[in-house]
């Protein structure tokens, strides 16, 4: 062995030495850490949220708000309106309960009026318009199925004959039932997903839009699910894939007549939608592998969508698909 590769030697052994230094430095920054790490949720927001384990339950399509054990949290008494949507007024489908019903109030809170587009949900829907009424707004309730085109029509034609204006539109209504298998997704469970997730805010967006002026803007509700996949929902992520692609390709539509077009992207929330899916145990984790590890409630939601919804926040934004999901990425 020559002296140089003597010296080459000695000087690698120091470098493997400092690496192993290094190494045993961490491992014992990871066995401290490992000790104290704590197990409870993050809690981020203004008041505290429930956490897992989430309370195993089981609710009947299409899911009561007020079934749900713990009743979601959707007031949000910490945000103070500032008239951001003054003298507007807004549909929003699926606002008797969960995501819609928080959009709903906080548009109120804002100065909107605002049309509750439901299945028939009706003390839900009701409960929601007496809490737009206490923001000091006008509200209306308006049950029906939005894969009926001649319906979503109807509750537009409503809207006016009630606000005199249409100024915001927010799709929002969904049908999600999971399967293990793709053999047990039914022609009849495929269409009713499809037709109530992609047909609903295509036929809602088609009959709002004559009434849309420029300043305008369409916020449509997509998923966690339409970004990553979901393997138990393969049909439902397919569509919210799909309302992500109709939201940019829309925005792009609409640019020359000034409407804005965007969407929300929410991870876990606690809303009647799951456990109107899931089976009681299921739910004991839900929100838990986010890395907030916790389910959203649905007022950390909403007020993403009053940023969407306001010409004075989002003026130069559309065509995005905005991902509230309580993890990066």
């Amino acid at each position: 062995m020559t002296r140089k590769q003597h010296d080459d030697q000695q000087k690698a052994e120091k470098t493997a030495d400092k690496q192993r230094r290094i190494q045993d430095e961490q491992d014992r920054n990871d066995a401290q850490n490992s000790d104290s790490k704590s197990e409870s949720a993050a809690q981020t927001g203004a008041r505290e949220y429930p956490e897992p384990p989430m309370p195993a339950q089981k609710l009947e399509k299409p899911g009561d708000e007020s079934d749900l054990d713990p009743r979601p949290q959707f007031l949000a008494p910490d945000y103070q309106g500032s008239e951001k949507l003054r003298g507007m007024s807004a549909i929003v489908t699926g606002g008797d309960s969960g995501i819609g019903r928080a959009v709903a109030i906080l548009f109120a809170r804002e100065g909107a009026n605002v049309s509750i587009i439901y299945l028939n949900e009706h003390d839900d829907a009701k409960e929601t318009c007496r809490y737009i009424e206490a923001e000091g707004r006008r509200a209306i309730c308006i049950p029906g199925d939005v894969k009926n085109p001649t319906f979503c029509r109807d509750a537009v034609r409503q809207t006016i004959q009630s606000f005199g204006q249409l100024d915001i539109l927010v799709n929002n209504a969904a049908f999600q039932e999971h399967a293990n298998s793709l053999e047990e997704i039914t022609d009849e469970r495929f269409d009713e997903t499809m037709r109530t997730n992609i047909y609903g805010y295509f036929y809602m967006a088609r009959a709002a839009l004559p009434h849309l002026k420029p300043g305008s803007s369409i916020i449509n509700t997509g998923s966690v699910t339409g970004l990553r996949g979901q393997g138990q929902l393969m049909d439902y992520s397919a569509t919210k894939g799909a309302i992500h692609a109709f939201t940019m390709s829309l925005a792009e539509n609409l640019a020359d007549k000034e409407i804005r077009v965007n969407a929300v992207a929410p991870g876990p929330v606690w809303t009647p939608l799951n456990p109107a899916d899931r089976q009681p145990g299921q739910l004991e984790e839900f929100g838990k592998s986010t890395k907030l590890g916790r389910p959203a409630q649905p007022e950390e939601l909403s007020p993403a969508y009053v940023f969407l919804a306001s010409p004075v926040c989002s003026s130069y934004i559309t065509g995005i698909v905005l991902p509230v999901t309580g993890s990066p990425g």
